[in-house]
This record gives C-alpha cells, sequence and structure tokens, in this order.
C-alpha cells in the first residue's frame, strides 16, 4: 500500500514560494507544488488569478473569523474541502457523526 504514497514524484512535494498582495501587502506563501496545482485548478474554476482567487479566500476569513492563525494550512485545508467535494464526498464539519475519529454508521 505505501509503495502508492512512497512512490510518488518528489516533484509534487517539492515546495514553491510564491509572492503575493493580501489586503495590500506584499507577502510569500510556500507550499508544496501539488497544493499550487490544486489552488490554480480552483481560481481557474472561479475565474481568477491564483493570487486573486487567495486574497479573496484572506479577505473573506478575516471577514468572518478574523485573522487566521496559519494561512497556509488554511489553504491547504481548501485543496482537501475542493478534493472532496468534486469526489462527492460529505463534508465532515457539517455532519458530527463524520468528525476525526468518528465513522459514520
Amino acid at each position: 500500500m505505501c509503495q502508492i504514497f512512497a512512490g510518488q514524484d518528489p516533484a509534487r512535494y517539492d515546495s514553491d514560494t510564491r509572492s503575493l498582495r493580501l489586503n495590500g501587502q506584499s507577502t510569500s506563501i510556500r507550499l508544496e507544488r501539488a497544493f499550487w496545482a490544486i489552488l490554480d485548478d480552483i481560481a481557474a474554476a472561479e475565474g481568477l488569478s491564483t493570487p486573486s482567487f487567495i486574497s479573496r479566500l484572506h479577505a473573506e476569513v478575516l471577514e468572518l473569523r478574523g485573522e487566521p492563525g496559519n494561512f497556509t494550512s488554511l489553504l491547504r485545508c481548501t485543496c482537501l474541502v475542493h478534493l472532496e467535494r468534486t469526489a462527492g464526498r460529505p463534508d465532515p464539519a457539517a455532519d458530527p457523526d463524520l468528525a476525526p475519529g468518528r465513522h459514520a454508521a
């Protein structure tokens, strides 16, 4: 089983740093290339550039919850939510029976 995971191309998990503006401030974000590819796909589906999508996401998070403690983690989880939705999986946050450590009956 681990051959599937261990045998993946190392380029997928190499880090890539991109510079962009969040709320008018220049910043750099470092993510694995696999996550950048997913973010690029999400942005394209929204009709936005990747920096525009990330900036919009950041602004919406600020409005809803305030400054995120770890924005790169939020971006990784955004990718997971996207993959779960495109795979037709239920959202574990919306169903307490699917929360981590719990299994659907």
